[in-house]
């Protein structure tokens, strides 16, 4: 065990008696489950097969403290959307962890749907809440989701009951930095769809200032019989911070679990996606674009199990790398004993613009069963000079035709998102990152909309 996994543990006695649902007595017994746990198993390290391509630098260097309530009193003039010209998307913002009601706006939700945070959700449905907190995310074998189950101190819980279809989208925004040396919080989202509910989330994390900060993330979602759930992450974090991610999903019979996540920011980030599909007919699309430079480092690492027969899934990821940019890509299928009739899909695609850009791609299928169809691939490789050659000889200047080329390669994961305005955003993202000189090492008088603040 080294120092820092100590540091952690000092920080939860410290913390303890102020996180939310301290003193309550199933709480307290998950927090200490999950401080146990990670007390047995430390910070992940090479040596574990998962993390082999992945090494916690940035927190074995740096030393950060649980961020407080006065670190969530830093201004904040403007707040990442993908719908700026629209004020009535519901929303809940946190900045480093302190739930900011001011800004959050979650009067104009419809019928049928609640969203609160982490201590309101407590208040609120106690038992509704203990039902479902903790029984897809499981702490054992992964210590960073057994941290987060002892610190969590913030985030958003939604539910969508029965036969609810949401018309717009729900953003769930996470601002940090601009705070009194690297601190770290732990946000804990829980995401219920109930049978037949239909909905789309929005998940935004962003960095402010250029300071150091960790942020440990644990999503658990629940997708019910006939329910459809579309869930869009935004990873924009400033160029010091640590962004780790474990979402865990469980799909049931008939249903369908749609998610994107584009991630183009952070010193080190990691998204991992565990999706089970424990019902007939359920259906899974886990799909993702990075677009990294400098010394960035961006890992994404999957899982789809199917369970039963007559379930499927797509996945398709999308990444650019610049200058010493690293990246990795795990993804693995698992096809259950008698879950014939599965039909799974898995490409991987990564363009390298520089000789100094790494990528570490394992895609992986494994099945027992014996009347499934599953395939998957992985590709490498740099921007097509004969197309450059084309595009430059119709007149279009060098740094244009190879901002367009990025951004039709990228094209192929947007598509998979099935809300159009998303999509539309999504697309606006890329080709603002990919039209300036962060992206690709040049400089490019055009310019494109892309993520918004307001």
């Amino acid at each position: 065990m080294n120092s820092n996994t100590d540091t952690f543990l000092s920080d939860y006695e410290a913390v303890y008696p102020g996180l939310p649902g301290s003193g309550v007595k199933w709480l307290d017994s998950i927090r200490r489950c999950g401080m146990e746990e990670f007390r047995a198993q430390g910070l992940p390290t090479g040596r574990t097969e998962d993390w082999k391509y992945t090494r916690l630098r940035s927190l074995e260097d740096t030393i950060f403290r649980p961020a407080t309530l006065e670190d969530g009193e830093v201004d904040v003039n403007q707040l990442p959307t993908l719908f700026s010209g629209d004020s009535m998307v519901p929303r809940i913002v946190f900045v480093n962890g302190c739930l900011k009601t001011e800004f959050s706006c979650m009067d104009n939700l419809p019928d049928g749907v609640t969203v609160d945070s982490l201590r309101g959700a407590m208040d609120r449905d106690p038992e509704w809440f203990a039902s479902h907190l903790g029984q897809v995310g499981c702490i054992d074998g992964n210590p960073l989701v057994a941290l987060n189950t002892a610190m969590m101190n913030s985030g958003a819980v939604v539910r969508v009951h029965k036969d609810t279809a949401v018309e717009k989208p729900i953003e769930m925004i996470f601002v940090a930095g601009l705070t009194n040396g690297p601190v770290a919080y732990y946000p804990r989202n829980l995401i219920v769809m109930d049978e037949g509910a239909d909905a789309t989330f929005i998940q935004h994390h962003t960095g402010l200032g250029g300071g150091p900060y960790f942020v440990n993330s644990v999503t658990e979602i629940e997708v019910s019989g006939n329910a459809r759930l579309r869930h869009y992450s935004v990873q924009n974090e400033n160029v010091e911070a640590t962004h780790l991610a474990s979402i865990h999903v469980r799909v049931g019979c008939d249903a369908t679990y749609e998610a994107f996540c584009m991630s183009t920011g952070g010193r080190l980030s990691r998204n991992e996606s565990f999706v089970r599909l424990e019902g007939s007919g359920g259906h899974c699309g886990l799909n993702g674009a990075y677009m990294m430079r400098g010394k960035e480092h961006c890992d994404n690492t999957t899982l789809i199990e199917h369970m039963v027969p007559y379930t499927s899934c797509r996945e398709v990821f999308k990444g650019v790398l610049d200058d010493e940019s690293r990246s990795v890509f795990q993804g693995k299928i698992t096809v259950h004993k008698d879950a014939q009739k599965t039909d799974g899909r898995m490409l991987s695609k990564t363009l390298l613009l520089s000789d100094r850009a790494e990528i570490d791609t394992k895609p992986e299928l494994e099945i027992y069963a014996d009347d499934v169809k599953c395939a998957h691939g992985a590709t490498t490789g740099q921007l097509n000079t004969e197309a450059l050659f084309y595009l430059r000889s119709r007149g279009i200047p060098d740094a244009l035709a190879r901002s367009l080329l990025v951004e039709s390669f990228i094209a192929e994961a947007i598509e998979e998102i099935s809300h159009l305005d998303v999509r539309a955003a999504m697309t606006g993202l890329v080709a603002s990152q990919s039209s300036n000189r962060r992206c690709l090492g040049i400089e490019i008088s055009e310019k494109s909309e892309g993520y918004k603040f307001e």
